[in-house]
């Protein structure tokens, strides 16, 4: 049997729709596609019924038009093996993950930003994130075996026939009451993360001072749904409940009217609706976002009140402000974990926490805060989390090798709250263990909402004063914009994930040969040019880092060891200060080799640089590729 399907550990794609059109949007699938979904059912079923003998499932799809059919695949399988499987429909990924604590796995059908004619899946257990990379690489292993069993038909038929049809007309049947449940269980797990603490009192206490702050002036936010899952999701009745205007546009379920990846190209839409309700007076607006079809994914687009222009936030910009947000807020709300019995000695905490002063030497001291990031997040993140002496650790790109990192150092004794892929855009937020666009949305009102008052300095006053910034927080301190705090953030010149210039299609299948190629022409290009790169931007060493999964390299000698992994070269000044980086990896769910540059302020025409950078990436690479 074959598959055609990508597999890696942020889930298994491929284009699903019946005329192999990855644009299609017609719900049927093959039958061959019937039996490639039955047979990922049949080994999911099976390992976690490794795990408990009478285990509970939960499935969901996105708003993809070929997900009911999967679904129905697959629900047939787990019910013919005797597994006690809820079905939610319909229903955001961060949705599907945090109801899925109440179980002991879950199943979701989607291909996240990938076209619509794709679909996909992503299997998880109970503990709110997808399966770690090894569980998942057994899942491969197992399912490449079965689908070239000769009998596998046969086998997948005899289990079909297995499956009562009044039995899965009631899975069905209960799908709403399922959906409810799900529901409810997402908005208190959103209150936990965005407040920080389980403890309902603290809750209830962060939640009515950010609502009397925004009743205090009116915060306005518009969403641009495009037919994803968050349709369904709590967006609305949350923010609602907090007190912010909440708009929103193509809110239709499964009405995708423009491209599914958030990206610049498709955040024009949004952007035009904020502009087009600044115009109808809604001046209250202040942040727009859109999802992607499973609704983990979102990116940002913030009022410039100055140029009255709504304005796209770059996908790395939306992860540093999302750090800087929540290591700030973890200095303003003080260690959660200390074990205080009443709110008095909250409260004495916070004012002598932040009364004398803080200097960038003592932010976050004691805390052992720590920051996760993938392999391609800019540099900034390091500047950023320098202020409050926090450490950043780097995984390969995937969130489930960026969630398994993050894991690992708080086993090691790190508070890391967040973390996330921030060539990516969007943030995780512990406990959460995937993205979601509530969380950010919040990461970003913290630093305007949570002003200074009597529980101490807000979150941009920390920031400014950490930073040495306090001119710019004095200069706006009545009204912080986010375009404020833009200002203050540490500068570089990224490559943008989806710019055409950041994806090559190369012909060498192998990427540890492809690799080992590029070694010899970077050696080569280094030996000969490293007089100019010193002259033109300060090089004067350089060293070479992989990623493979959970874990960093560094000092690579042999740059095939990062295999599939991400490979980096980055660039030192004379005194060992990173100035620089140039970055590669293929893609584990699509056909494409992904390259960026990145580049410090302090490079001379950094923008420019920037530029060259990534053409003299491409070159080499293009050499590598073509190298026998």
């Amino acid at each position: 049997m074959k598959h055609n399907m990508i597999l890696s550990a942020s889930g298994w794609r491929k284009v699903f729709a019946e005329s192999g059109d990855e644009n299609d949007n017609f719900p049927m699938i093959s039958e061959d596609d019937k039996l490639i979904a039955s047979i990922a059912a049949s080994v999911f079923a099976d390992f976690i019924l490794d795990k408990k003998r009478n285990p509970a499932v939960i499935l969901g799809i996105d708003t993809r038009p070929t997900g009911p059919q999967i679904a129905d695949a697959m629900l047939r399988i787990f019910m013919a093996k005797k597994i006690a499987v809820s079905y939610a429909g319909i229903i955001a990924a961060p949705e599907i993950m945090a109801y899925a604590h109440t179980a002991d796995g879950f199943v979701y059908i989607s291909a996240s930003h990938n076209p619509i004619g794709h679909n996909g899946i992503k299997f998880g257990l109970n503990d709110g994130g997808v399966l770690k990379p090894e569980e998942n690489a057994k899942l491969i292993a197992e399912f490449e075996k079965r689908c070239a069993q000769d009998d596998i038909e046969e086998h997948m038929q005899e289990l079909w026939q297995k499956c009562s049809d009044v039995d899965l007309d009631w899975v069905f049947a209960e799908s709403i009451a399922v959906m409810r449940e799900a529901s409810s269980i997402y908005r208190t797990f959103a209150k936990t993360v965005i407040s920080a603490t389980n403890d309902i009192t603290r809750q209830n206490r962060f939640f009515a001072v950010a609502r009397g702050m925004i009743g205090e002036k009116p915060l306005g936010v518009v969403c641009d749904m495009n037919g994803s899952s968050r349709t369904l999701s709590i967006d609305a009745s949350f923010l609602k409940e907090i007190g912010i205007n909440f708009y929103q546009i193509n809110e239709k379920p499964g009405k995708i009217v423009h491209g599914i990846i958030p990206e610049p190209e498709n955040l024009v839409y949004v952007a035009r609706e904020m502009e087009r309700l600044h115009d109808e007076g809604h001046d209250e607006v202040i942040l727009g976002y859109m999802p992607d079809c499973d609704g983990d994914r979102g990116n940002f687009v913030t009022w410039n009140e100055k140029t009255r222009k709504a304005e796209i936030l770059k996908a790395q910009e939306v992860f540093a402000l999302s750090v800087l947000s929540e290591l700030a807020y973890d200095v303003y709300k003080g260690d959660v974990d200390s074990n205080w019995s009443n709110s008095d000695q909250i409260l004495q905490f916070f004012k002598k926490n932040h009364s004398q002063g803080e200097t960038k030497s003592n932010l976050g001291l004691g805390m052992n805060l720590g920051v996760v990031a993938n392999c391609p997040t800019s540099m900034r993140i390091e500047d950023i989390a320098e202020v409050f002496n926090a450490k950043v650790f780097r995984a390969e790109v995937g969130e489930a090798n960026v969630v398994n990192l993050a894991r690992e150092k708080r086993n090691e004794g790190y508070k890391v709250r967040i973390l996330g892929e921030g060539s990516n855009g969007g943030n995780i937020t512990h406990p959460a263990a995937v993205r979601d666009p509530l969380n950010t949305l919040f990461a970003l009102l913290k630093l305007i909402v949570i002003k200074d008052s009597e529980y101490g300095k807000g979150l941009f006053h920390i920031w400014c004063e950490g930073s040495g910034q306090m001119e710019k927080y004095e200069a706006c301190k009545d009204n912080i914009t986010l375009i404020d705090v833009l200002d203050t953030l540490p500068k570089y010149a990224t490559t943008g994930v989806s710019e055409p210039r950041a994806i090559l299609h190369i012909q060498t299948e192998d990427h540890t040969k492809l690799k080992l190629n590029f070694q010899a022409v970077f050696e080569e290009e280094w030996a000969t040019k490293k007089e100019e790169l010193k002259e033109k931007y300060g090089f004067f060493s350089y060293e070479v880092i992989a990623t493979v999964r959970a874990q960093e390299i560094r000092n690579v000698i042999d740059y095939s060891i990062s295999g599939k992994g991400g490979l980096k070269v980055l660039f030192y000044d004379e005194n060992k200060s990173p100035l620089a980086f140039i970055w590669m990896r293929g893609s584990g769910t699509e056909p494409v080799f992904r390259i960026m540059a990145d580049v410090k302020s302090t490079v001379p025409n950094y923008v420019q640089a920037e530029k060259e950078l990534l053409e003299w990436e491409t070159e080499m690479i293009s050499k590598a590729d073509n190298a026998k």
